[in-house]
C-alpha cells in the first residue's frame, strides 16, 4: 500500500489541502468543523507527517538535544536522571517534539555534540549537569537555543535554567540536625564546579558558621562509592562526629556503608541526612531523612523555558523551587 498523503487526508475530510496543512501546524484560525473532519481523516488514512518535508517548510527538526555532561555509568547508577528524562520525553510529546540523548562526558563525546547541533539536527539543547568552564556551553554559542538543567557556573545570566533552590535545602538540613542536638556536624559535598556543590556547602556554613571546619568536609562526585569514600575520610579525621550531610542521597547510601564497616549505629551513633529523596532515600537501611528537590518540575520548566526561546521569546528568567525537609529514620 502506498503511504497516504496530505491530499488523501483533504479528499477524505472533505477540505482544502491548505486547511489540513493548518491544523497539523496548530493554527488557530481552523473552525471546529473542518479541524473535527480533518483529525477523522487523519486517523481514518494513518496519514503520518513526513518530518522532513516539514523542516523543509518551517526549518524546524521536531527534535530537541538532552546533553548529560557525566561519565556514562552515571546514567545508569543515578535514578534522578530516570525522572528527568522520563519528564522530559512526556513534556516535549505534548508538542510532538522527539528527545534525543547525547553524553558528553570526555572531548570526544563533546566533539561529537557539537557536530551534531552544528549540523542544524535539533532545535534546541538542554543542558545537565554542566560543570563549570565546560567548553560545551561556550561552544553551542547562539547556534539553537540552549536551557540548562541546574544553573551552568558563570553563566548564571547567559543560559536560562530551572534548579532547586540548593542552598536552602542544605539550610533546612542542618538546621534540622542541629535542632536534634547534633554537636560535631560533618558534611560531603558534591563536585565543587557544580551549583549543587558549591550552593549546598553554602547552606551547610550558613547554618554552622566556623563550626563548618575544612576538618569537618569531604568531597564526592554524586557516585556511591565516592561517598562511601568520603565518609571513611571523615571518620578517621573526626572520629567524634556525630552527623553528616550528604549532598545525594546516592553518596548517602555509600556513606552508610561505610558507617557500617566502622561500627557506627545509624542514627544512635551518627545521624545521616541526604538531599535529592529519590528512589534511594527509601531503599537503604535505615530509611534516609533527606531534603526532597522537585526534580519532575525542574524538569518541566526547564523544557518549557526551551520551547518559550524555540517559539522565539526574546527572553526568559531562571526558575528556582523550593526544597522540603522529609524525616525518615536516618536522623
Amino acid at each position: 500500500m502506498k503511504r497516504p498523503t496530505i491530499h488523501d487526508v483533504a479528499a477524505a475530510a472533505g477540505v482544502s489541502r491548505g486547511t489540513v496543512s493548518r491544523v497539523l501546524n496548530g493554527d488557530k484560525y481552523v473552525s471546529a468543523a473542518a479541524r473535527a473532519a480533518t483529525e477523522r481523516a487523519i486517523a481514518e488514512t494513518g496519514y503520518v507527517v513526513n518530518r522532513a518535508a516539514r523542516s523543509l517548510v518551517t526549518q524546524k527538526t521536531g527534535s530537541v538535544v538532552m546533553v548529560l555532561s557525566d561519565p556514562h555509568e552515571k546514567l545508569f547508577e543515578d535514578p534522578n536522571y530516570s525522572v528527568l528524562i522520563s519528564t522530559a520525553v512526556r513534556r516535549l510529546a505534548e508538542r510532538d517534539v522527539s528527545l534525543v540523548m547525547m553524553m558528553a562526558g570526555d572531548d570526544g563525546d563533546r566533539q561529537r555534540v557539537i557536530r551534531y547541533i552544528r549540523g542544524g539536527h535539533a532545535d534546541g539543547v538542554f543542558l545537565v549537569s554542566t560543570h563549570a568552564g565546560d567548553p560545551l556551553a561556550d561552544a553551542l554559542g547562539s547556534d539553537v537555543p540552549v536551557v540548562a538543567q541546574g544553573a551552568v557556573i558563570g553563566k548564571e545570566n547567559v543560559i536560562p535554567y530551572a534548579a532547586a533552590d540548593e542552598r536552602l535545602g542544605a539550610r533546612q538540613m542542618t538546621s534540622y540536625l542541629v535542632e536534634q542536638g547534633r554537636r560535631r556536624i560533618a558534611m560531603i559535598t558534591g563536585p565543587m564546579d557544580t551549583p549543587g556543590g558549591t550552593q549546598r556547602l553554602e547552606g551547610f556554613a550558613d547554618v554552622l558558621g566556623r563550626k563548618a571546619s575544612k576538618k569537618l568536609i569531604a568531597h564526592g562526585d554524586w557516585s556511591r562509592a565516592s561517598g562511601e569514600r568520603a565518609m571513611t575520610q571523615l571518620l578517621e579525621r573526626s572520629p567524634d562526629l556525630d552527623a553528616v550531610f550528604v549532598a545525594s542521597d546516592l553518596m548517602a547510601a555509600g556513606a552508610l556503608a561505610a558507617l557500617r564497616a566502622a561500627g557506627r549505629r545509624v542514627p544512635d551513633d551518627v545521624a545521616v541526612g541526604g538531599f535529592d529523596d529519590s528512589s534511594v532515600a527509601v531503599s537503604t537501611h535505615p530509611p534516609l531523612t533527606t531534603i526532597r528537590q522537585p526534580l519532575a518540575r525542574v524538569a518541566e520548566e526547564t523544557v518549557s523555558l526551551l520551547l518559550a526561546l524555540i517559539d522565539g521569546a526574546a527572553g526568559v528568567e531562571p526558575v528556582i523551587l523550593p526544597t522540603e525537609l522529609v524525616i525518615r529514620e536516618s536522623a
